[in-house]
């Protein structure tokens, strides 16, 4: 199946902000609030806002934890990411929450070699 040779996978993401007990949150965050990856779109829930700072923070490390990476990779081991401001408590946890095929065609008009 030609189609095949052209495929590569991603995982979806779930981002989730995390906190200690009684940890103080500056970021307008609340624990629980998330949101989701799927391909390249972002999804939120409706009426929850996400901070651009903690999402400016975040989106370098998204593409790398999309894709399938060596079980030694600290990539493939770390999850959780730190609020930007320093004196924020919030953590943001990464979890591979499941897999999608894409086809080269259809995500690029650069042809395969």
């Amino acid at each position: 199946m030609a189609d095949r040779d052209e495929a590569f996978d991603l995982f979806d993401l779930r981002i989730e902000v995390v906190a200690p007990d009684g940890g103080a949150i500056h970021c307008g965050a609340e624990v629980g609030d998330y949101f989701e990856l799927r391909g390249e779109m972002l999804h939120l829930p409706p009426g929850q806002g996400f901070s651009i700072y903690s999402l400016a923070a975040l989106l370098p490390l998204l593409p790398a934890k999309q894709r399938p990476t060596h079980p030694n990779d600290w990539m493939s081991t770390d999850a959780e990411v730190a609020c930007p401001d320093p004196h924020c408590t919030t953590r943001f946890r990464i979890t591979r929450t499941g897999k999608r095929t894409f086809l080269h065609s259809q995500t690029t008009a650069v042809p395969l070699s």
